[in-house]
């Protein structure tokens, strides 16, 4: 993501040395609409001493980096030419004024996340867009610490120039000073991010929590109608073990192998063990039907797979 290079080469036959930096920074653009861009920089400087003149190199600069950066190092402050980091406070502030609304963008996303109206029944979170958003803050807060690594050694690099030099130039002193402050303004930037991200994360949280506190009040909703039913079933169930006793005695006396009429009084048929030869073995085979289904059904549709 970045990356600075810096090299001091003597020039063969001549006291003058040469100062060659090289950088390479990217910076990832977040629309509003979570439309999303990646600009690449890439730096190469060399310096020349005698006549504090400095060639650069600027690779895969896009537009607006390459109209703002260009039109900065074109009208530079003559100051500022003899130090040889002359070109990094344009390019850091390029940099991090392209930062900066991506870290804004990322903000309204997710505050509008934050303040989305909670529909009525089941919530219904856009997870997609929620992982995408999340996935743009985690790619600026890593530009940004490369950003901000980067920074760092140009600090530290151009430190050690100054402290190479027996007489500290009022320019290197302002270079050092605005590179300072757009590290600090880089810092800022980095924490807002860290914030974003958190605070997508807690959304991400409470959304996942209330589907599933919705769908527990469901389940214990269906637990206590299944309960009711239960209750009810039980009722039936003691209702007619009640009226069992009675239906099957009126069912025996009902039948045929008995008389009540006629001058005989009451009388029972000698064909009565009919209806017992009947009964018992239809109850036995019922009832070990009942108690052997599920192994039956089991044999007869590996039989039906098989064939």
């Amino acid at each position: 993501m970045a990356a600075l290079d810096v090299k001091e080469r003597e020039i063969p036959e001549s006291p003058l040395v040469l100062v060659n930096t090289w950088s390479k920074f990217a910076v990832k653009k977040v629309d509003r609409d979570t439309r999303f861009r990646w600009y690449h920089t890439n730096i190469f400087t060399r310096w020349l001493p005698s006549t504090n003149q400095t060639v650069i190199l600027a690779f895969d600069f896009d537009p607006p980096l390459k109209e703002r950066f260009l039109g900065a190092v074109m009208k530079p402050n003559e100051g500022w030419l003899n130090d040889p980091f002359w070109v990094y406070p344009h390019l850091v502030e390029q940099i991090a004024l392209a930062q900066e609304p991506s870290v804004w963008a990322i903000r309204d996303h997710v505050r509008l996340a934050e303040t989305e109206v909670k529909p009525e029944g089941r919530p219904q979170p856009d997870y997609r867009r929620l992982h995408d958003i999340a996935r743009h803050a985690i790619h600026v807060n890593e530009t940004l610490d490369v950003a901000l690594q980067n920074l760092e050694h140009i600090l530290m690099q151009h430190e050690s120039y100054i402290n190479s030099k027996d007489n500290v130039s009022p320019a290197s002193e302002d270079i050092h000073l605005r590179l300072q402050s757009w590290q600090s303004f880089i810092i800022n930037l980095r924490s807002r991010s860290i914030s974003n991200e958190k605070r997508l994360q807690n959304e991400i949280q409470l959304a996942f929590n209330t589907v599933a506190q919705h769908d527990a009040s469901v389940t214990l909703e269906i637990g206590r109608a299944t309960q009711l039913d239960s209750a009810t079933m039980k009722t039936i169930a003691f209702v007619t073990l009640t009226f069992l006793p009675p239906t099957f005695i009126c069912a025996i006396f009902s039948m045929s192998f008995f008389d009540f009429g006629g001058d005989s009084g009451w009388t029972m048929s000698n064909k009565f063990w009919i209806y017992w030869v009947f009964a018992i073995p239809t109850t036995i085979f019922t009832t070990l039907v009942w108690t052997y289904w599920p192994d039956i059904r089991s044999m007869l549709f590996s039989k039906n797979e098989q064939t």
